[in-house]
């Protein structure tokens, strides 16, 4: 019970930033539960290979080259999900901030962290 409302909030958190983030759109709410998956898929395994293969970068820049790992996984996201597009690597960096925010403060809500 405790996947499907962190999967139903995390899709929540999609919707939510991309209506803060120009140059973001979703297209409707199965867009952002198949993002939801999608993302928590690449998350688990493609992000720590990046991780790992970037690792002095990331320790030069004290962990914020992880910022651009996330951008470009939702980039790379917009390219297979139909309905979720972004307009280039600015609004995606700003995404993936905004929606790691927003999804934090909402799982804080609704006590699931």
């Amino acid at each position: 019970m405790k996947i499907i409302l962190k999967w139903l909030i995390m899709a929540a958190s999609i919707l939510i930033a991309a209506k803060l983030i120009t140059g973001v759109t979703v297209v409707g709410v199965w867009a952002a539960l198949w993002l939801a998956v999608f993302l928590a898929v690449i998350n688990i395994i493609i992000k720590p290979i990046l991780v790992v293969i970037t690792l002095p970068i990331n320790i030069l820049t004290l962990g914020l080259f992880t910022f651009v790992i996330n951008a470009l996984l939702v980039w790379f996201s917009s390219t297979i999900i139909q309905g979720f597009s972004v307009e280039g690597f600015l609004p995606a960096l700003y995404f993936s901030v905004v929606l790691s925010i927003v999804s934090y403060l909402l799982n804080m809500l609704f006590g699931t962290k």
